[in-house]
């Protein structure tokens, strides 16, 4: 079925509140076409939405649709879906919110725009936070107290090791099992992570430390996590875990999987990695490294005048 078939099968005036957003799309595509808009444009506005539809989910009704989760999806954009986001792409995208908001309102399928109140950012994205030497072991020295607690678990210690030593994202740390750690019990045992990239399935091994795999067996003797993954939870809870070791640890910035792979980044270049070897581990193609590989050397003087 083509697109416009789709659209005039869809936009038929029957969207309400209580419509679905992936029944949306199209309708609003049409309103665009209608308005001259070209082709790229459309797709830019499609591809955006589909986004909107990842993170919230595509089901999730249209009146539930609201300025914090708008928001939150922005925000998830620059941090947390471990894409890097663009200055261009960001203001992209939160004109496709507004438009689409706007003409939520003006159909009358809700009363309300909940995209008016978002400013477009003027200026460049600020920087993540990469945690300082001093942190990482204020974090992981906690961490440790809790392996060794009267009532010991090692999970904290293994997520908060595992993203500081190997900066992995969030989507690969909840799939990675057992049979992903290669040369196990050897002096230089591997992490393999797979992952898809514009349907070409690549694999990366990563060094990850002896020391994290003592703490891991005793992870798994204490959790004993099932399907073979080696965290079983949801990767919310996972966050939850990092922001109590973060809190428990006395830092002032919140530990997030963002956070921590930024920080391995920023260690690992501070330790004269190079640099086409750092993009490498960090899973990122030539075209947006250009802008990762900058903040990387803005955030490493940042955190070794913190250090100094």
């Amino acid at each position: 079925m083509t697109d416009s078939q789709q659209l005039s099968l869809f936009d038929d005036g029957s969207l309400s509140r209580y419509s679905p957003l992936h029944k949306a799309v199209f309708p609003f595509l049409g309103y665009l076409k209608g308005e001259g808009k070209t082709d790229n444009t459309l797709k830019s506005f499609r591809s955006d939405l589909n986004l909107l539809a990842e993170f919230l989910g595509e089901d999730v009704a249209l009146g539930q649709l609201s300025t914090k989760r708008f928001q939150e999806f922005l925000q998830w954009l620059e941090y947390g879906r471990g894409i890097p986001c663009s200055r261009k792409s960001y203001a992209r995208r939160v004109t496709t919110l507004k438009v689409f908001s706007k003409w939520l309102q003006t159909e009358k399928i809700r009363p309300d725009d909940p995209a008016a109140p978002i400013l477009q950012r003027s200026g460049p994205a600020p920087l993540q936070h990469a945690l300082s030497d001093e942190e990482i072991h204020q974090l992981l020295a906690t961490a440790d107290q809790l392996r060794f607690a009267d009532k010991p678990d090692s999970r904290p210690y293994v997520l908060a090791r595992l993203l500081i030593e190997t900066g992995i994202k969030k989507s690969e740390t909840v799939t990675l099992t057992t049979e992903d750690i290669e040369n196990r019990y050897s002096p230089r045992p591997n992490l393999i992570t797979r992952y898809e990239r514009h349907n070409v399935f690549k694999e990366r091994r990563l060094p990850i430390s002896p020391e994290w795999i003592e703490a891991l067996d005793e992870y798994l003797e204490q959790h004993q996590p099932k399907g073979g993954f080696i965290f079983d939870c949801t990767p919310r809870n996972l966050e939850y875990v990092l922001t109590d070791l973060a809190k428990l640890a006395g830092l002032e910035t919140r530990a997030s999987f963002e956070t921590l792979r930024w920080t391995c980044a920023v260690r690992d270049y501070r330790m004269g990695m190079d640099m086409e070897d750092l993009r490498e581990k960090m899973g990122l193609s030539q075209i947006s490294w250009r802008e990762t590989s900058q903040k990387i050397i803005k955030l490493a003087s940042f955190v070794a005048l913190s250090t100094d």
